[in-house]
């Protein structure tokens, strides 16, 4: 009778040690956010460079589209878009970004 709770001990240790394990890996795997600094000449910049991309495409495309062709994270277009937005240079046409 003690050998069968020495077992359920046992049991219940390695349980408890594959459940951390889990959840260390599924925190490992989560998406790592990224800094932006948050200044005017930050998101001048990185309005300069959504509008290049807007025009060198010369349609409408949508925020993570913005991202790969100027090269910069969503967080950043996201800055940089705002800041056009409120000078009136794009417009937002079904979820996607062209020039005004």
């Amino acid at each position: 009778m003690a050998e069968k709770k020495v077992t359920k001990k046992e049991t219940a240790a390695k349980a408890t040690a594959t459940k951390k394990t889990t959840t260390k890996k599924a925190c490992a795997t989560k998406k790592a956010t990224v800094a932006v600094a948050v200044t005017a000449e930050n998101a001048g910049f990185k309005a300069g460079d959504i509008y290049q991309a807007l025009a060198a495409e010369g349609k409408a495309m949508t925020t993570s589209e913005i991202a790969k062709a100027a090269s910069i994270s969503v967080e950043e277009v996201l800055l940089g878009a705002g800041w056009l937005f409120k000078e009136g240079k794009i417009v937002s046409v079904e979820d996607k970004i062209v020039l005004a």
